[in-house]
């Protein structure tokens, strides 16, 4: 039996002024792990690359990628058309709070009304030539990932986990989900890893030992990346200047995005 990606019978048309060449979904089981964080490192590792990059923030109710980069303006729309907003070194992004009057407004939506904006922002955005979309999901197995992957061709996805025991098994959900639907999964990325303290080296594990390595292994996965728990990294989220930030944990992951077939 074919899978409802294959069937691909819910499938949208990109935007006629868009080309976009890969499609790669940033997905984890619970909220709080750093989903969103690893999106914009992502984005901004493969920028630095010479790539053309943009995120779709499809986590409408819970949207944080704007902040993350300091984006202040609205996106902009003529002719039924929207346009993404450019981060300073040239990110392309639309998420919802680029378009609401006050980006502290709640979206209280029900889901097919959210998953629908979803879609919009693949048939109405005009991305213009992008080498590399990054799509930031809501968390869990809901709506909005359903919606994404029968309604996008999405080339492979990241699965962000973090140490505790809890994550290991929402994370088993979202890896079940992906198979289901036969989207490739790249392999895993373990935020708040660890802690490595600036006064003596040492290495300190803040959330307990890692489970990330028993899941890897049970479904045959790649661990992609660990990203250790660093200050900066939270400080820049918070100024906006979340491509200021200078470090080698994504190096990695970004060489092995390029080989995504």
């Amino acid at each position: 039996m074919s899978t409802l990606n294959e069937e691909n019978k819910f499938a949208v048309k990109l935007n006629e002024l868009s080309r976009v060449k890969k499609v790669i979904g940033i997905i984890s089981g619970k909220g709080g792990v750093g989903k969103s964080l690893v999106t914009s490192l992502l984005a901004v590792a493969m920028n630095r690359k010479g790539h053309q990059t943009a995120i779709m923030d499809a986590d409408i109710t819970g949207p944080s990628i704007p902040k993350a980069f300091g984006i202040k303006e609205k996106a902009v729309g003529y002719d039924a058309n929207l346009y993404p907003v450019q981060t300073e070194n040239g990110i392309k992004v639309m998420s919802i709070n680029l378009l609401l009057e006050n980006e502290t407004d709640p979206v209280v939506w029900r889901g097919p009304l959210v998953a629908n904006v979803v879609k919009q922002f693949w048939t109405d955005v005009v991305w213009g030539d992008v080498d590399f979309m990054f799509i930031d999901m809501p968390p869990g197995t809901g709506d909005v990932p359903l919606t994404v992957f029968q309604s996008i061709v999405v080339d492979g996805i990241i699965v962000v986990t973090s140490p505790q025991e809890l994550v290991s098994m929402v994370v088993s959900k979202a890896v079940k989900m992906a198979t289901k639907m036969g989207i490739p999964i790249i392999g895993l990325v373990e935020n708040m890893s660890y802690f490595r303290c600036p006064d003596n080296d040492k290495v300190y594990k803040i959330f307990g030992d890692s489970h990330i390595d028993d899941i890897a292994a049970e479904y045959r996965l790649e661990i992609l990346a660990k990203i250790p728990i660093v200050p900066d990294i939270s400080a820049a989220c918070d100024r906006g200047t979340i491509e200021a930030i200078d470090g080698d944990w994504l190096n990695d992951l970004a060489d092995r995005i390029e080989r995504v077939r």
